[in-house]
């Protein structure tokens, strides 16, 4: 790249980033994920921990094969750091599903985990070169030819979802869930979990419908439930959705998270001190695209009008 065009590039960025955290701030007030976006229903009464789900992700995802076989169940019984924490995403498992064991509850718990696609992502809002992209679909989508690796996002992710290919020297990116947006998404079919579940107990609909469903499997059953969706207010609202038969804490879920969007936090700070955000991101970009080459990051997932779909 030559002088004049890395010049070029980081007053494009500086501009870009400049209008940036002002549009997400003006947006905070009144967005609430596309009206239409897709989403799943995950009822933890249905789910066995055959951890099929898992399989799907990784054969949909060209991830690598597990250290442990999908169908060995001793992995719910790893624990890490002190034993205060159950198995996570990482780059290699996009998906995970673990086991809780309620108090005084014969039966354990199963709970699948991937990115929430929150309608106010907080990873989208902390990225200041905006490689993140809400989709009208429903996904937060991820663009590693964009991102300069501050990894931002994973401090701000309220779910501790998104995780980093450290095991990659030269290629490290973001690794997460995207709703199989490339593969299946956007063309309206359910991600490989949903399809490959043998126990229904993912379902795949538009937003909407499935807290309409979720409703009503709590009114018509009421001792089988508690009486919450999980995500339907959580940070904002979540495209991924929860219902269970035992208090969500007692399943690993963490039920202190604010019901507003974790930008409302931030959107007078960001609506005040616009150029201190536009300066550095533009020097920032600028040296990325110096030690950055077309077609060097193998994964990502540019969407054609990712512009124009940015809350």
């Amino acid at each position: 790249m030559s002088r004049r065009r890395f010049l070029a590039a980081s007053l494009a960025g500086g501009a870009a980033v400049t209008l940036a955290p002002a549009r997400k701030a003006l947006g905070a007030g009144s967005f609430e994920g596309y009206p239409d976006g897709m989403g799943v229903l995950v009822d933890l009464t249905r789910c066995i921990g055959c951890r099929s789900c898992e399989a799907a992700c990784n054969r949909e995802q060209n991830l690598p094969a597990p250290q442990e076989p999908f169908d060995d169940q001793s992995v719910f019984d790893q624990t890490f750091h002190g034993g205060t924490q159950k198995r996570r995403t990482d780059e290699n498992h996009l998906t995970v599903v673990n086991r809780y064991q309620p108090e005084g509850d014969q039966k354990p718990v199963y709970r699948k985990i991937q990115c929430n696609h929150c309608n106010e992502p907080a990873c989208l809002t902390s990225c200041f070169v905006n490689a993140y992209t809400k989709t009208r679909e429903g996904a937060v989508i991820y663009n590693s030819k964009v991102c300069v690796g501050c990894r931002n996002c994973m401090i701000a992710c309220p779910f501790n979802i998104p995780a980093y290919s450290y095991s990659s020297v030269l290629n490290p990116m973001v690794k997460k869930c995207i709703f199989c947006y490339e593969t299946r998404l956007k063309n309206g079919n359910p991600p490989a979990c949903v399809e490959i579940c043998p126990q229904e107990a993912l379902t795949f609909g538009h937003r909407n419908d499935l807290l309409k469903i979720g409703r009503e499997r709590i009114r018509m059953q009421p001792g089988r439930y508690v009486d919450q969706i999980y995500g339907e207010k959580e940070v904002g609202g979540t495209a991924w959705m929860y219902l269970s038969n035992v208090p969500f804490e007692e399943a690993g879920f963490n039920t202190t998270l604010q019901k507003e969007p974790i930008i409302n936090n931030v959107k007078d700070f960001l609506s005040t001190v616009p150029m201190v955000l536009a300066i550095w991101p533009a020097l920032f970009s600028g040296f990325h695209l110096l030690a950055s080459r077309k077609g060097e990051h193998g994964e990502d997932h540019e969407h054609p009008q990712q512009e124009d779909l940015k809350p």
